[in-house]
């Protein structure tokens, strides 16, 4: 199977840019971030972290990823801004990670792939043939997911959005448990001045070379 590692740290572009690598090359996605969000949507709302009382499921309708916590549909609820920070604290732990390594894993082994999130090049797929990691400055990530979040509908200041970033890139650059940090042999791209498609073109060429290489195209 052919595996393509998207990473980076939050509001890079990561998922955007996967879904259409996916799109263009006929790849599967997965979007694990969603799968972090769902365990951290459970906490948020439970107060509680028993993995014996979550089943996560991932299911594809019309190409889009939909998310189901214990049976409930919670795609639009999990993108909230305060699950964001539940979203990283429980990633950093080792048995949500240990709970949720077979998902993704299972799916790099039986469909081409396209995965991202914060470490899939360096632990979830380490021998993917294609590592990119996108790293945007703060401030443009921060403007991006604040209109994102406004075109929601959520009440919410760009401070706000600003603050909880950079909480996050310190929470999720700095866990002992799967920093999000480049792999030695990831790719990365300053998409921070790029449109989507300029994003998409410049992965593509990276792409490009290794579908080449490795007698894909």
């Amino acid at each position: 199977m052919f595996k393509i590692a998207i990473d980076g740290p939050s509001g890079a572009g990561k998922s955007t840019l996967a879904k259409n690598i996916a799109a263009a090359l006929g790849f599967m996605y997965l979007d694990t971030g969603a799968l972090y969000r769902t365990i951290g949507l459970y906490n948020y709302q439970n107060k509680d972290l028993d993995l014996s009382k979550i089943n996560v499921r991932a299911e594809y309708v019309d190409g889009k990823q939909i998310m189901y916590l214990n049976g409930v549909d919670v795609t639009a609820e999990i993108r909230r801004n305060e699950i964001s920070l539940y979203a990283s604290e429980v990633s950093a732990k080792a048995e949500v990670r240990a709970f949720l390594l077979d998902i993704q894993r299972n799916a790099a082994d039986n469909y081409n792939i396209v995965m991202d999130g914060r470490d899939i090049g360096t632990v979830i797929m380490p021998d993917a043939q294609v590592k990119i990691f996108l790293c945007p400055n703060v401030e443009e990530r921060a403007k991006r997911r604040y209109a994102e979040l406004i075109a929601k509908g959520q009440n919410i200041t760009f401070e706000e959005v600003f603050t909880d970033m950079e909480r996050r890139d310190k929470n999720d650059s700095s866990r002992n448990i799967a920093p999000a940090v480049a792999a030695a042999d990831a790719v990365l791209i300053d998409n921070s001045s790029f449109t989507e498609e300029e994003t998409l073109n410049a992965a593509m060429k990276i792409i490009d070379e290794k579908l080449k290489k490795y007698g894909r195209k």
